[in-house]
């Protein structure tokens, strides 16, 4: 049977071994499933795509987002009070109002969607003890010449500081996508570069962001061996756990990690 990892897993496994076990591979009850944070940037995601596929106008931004972020808030197991859920709405509102003129500023006026939310679902031929798809949704491919950008939106406060720029817990998620999406399309990765887009609540200016991140072959090549460590442990059911990010974990200190 064909297996599959998405990035949040590997993620999860750089975290801790052990803690990718209880999540993905016993699914216990009690992980982190969502709150305010969560359910604000999924709500931007749904409004900007629909948006950029032209299935809502632009008059029609603030009451998607807010039908969109009801939704997601519904989902929830937590409450969110309502006077920082209206708060969160509004920085919602300005913000997708926001996105398309730094998403045309950026790319200039000649640039081609090429695909919004587009799922990644490739071999990874780098491992071969088990066969596994590499798994993921890309936010926004756009195309400027010869070039395709991918492009993935985080949403964030006041923005990211440098060490989080390059924080490969965070830029090895485009660094894979950009390694499988050529693979998937046959496209030469020198012509492919890869940026994130800040959506940021709290900022006084520049309340979008977009910046190009280094994806060249050393990166690339970085990224696939930690995938593939990461396979060839699972896959030997080495699930050491890592003491050092146990104080954020929630299930320190329960049943599941006494």
């Amino acid at each position: 049977m064909t297996k599959h990892i998405s990035f949040s897993q590997l993620k999860n496994w750089a975290k801790c071994p052990f803690y990718h076990k209880l999540v993905s591979i016993d699914k216990v009850d009690g992980a982190f499933s969502g709150n305010i944070y969560t359910a604000f940037g999924s709500a931007l995601h749904e409004t900007i795509e629909n948006h950029l596929e032209k299935k809502i106008s632009d008059d029609n931004l603030k009451d998607f987002f807010s039908q969109s972020f009801e939704k997601e808030r519904a989902s929830l197991k937590e409450e969110i009070k309502d006077d920082n859920y209206n708060k969160f709405l509004l920085q919602g509102e300005k913000l997708v109002e926001k996105y398309k003129e730094e998403l045309d500023s950026y790319f200039g006026e000649k640039y081609e969607i090429v695909s919004c939310e587009e799922k990644i679902y490739e071999k990874i031929n780098d491992f071969t003890l088990d066969n596994y798809m590499f798994k993921g949704y890309i936010d926004l491919v756009v195309k400027v010449g010869d070039i395709y950008h991918i492009l993935d939106w985080k949403s964030c406060s006041w923005g990211w500081d440098a060490k989080r720029r390059s924080d490969t817990n965070t830029t090895y998620q485009l660094v894979l996508y950009k390694y499988y999406y050529a693979i998937k399309h046959d496209i030469d990765p020198k012509n492919i570069k890869c940026h994130f887009g800040l959506l940021k609540r709290t900022a006084k200016k520049d309340h979008v962001e977009i910046f190009e991140i280094t994806t060249g072959p050393r990166r690339i090549k970085n990224a696939v061996q930690l995938l593939t460590k990461a396979l060839h442990n699972i896959h030997k059911k080495n699930y050491m756990k890592n003491r050092l990010s146990c104080d954020r974990c929630e299930f320190k200190g329960t049943k599941w990690c006494p």
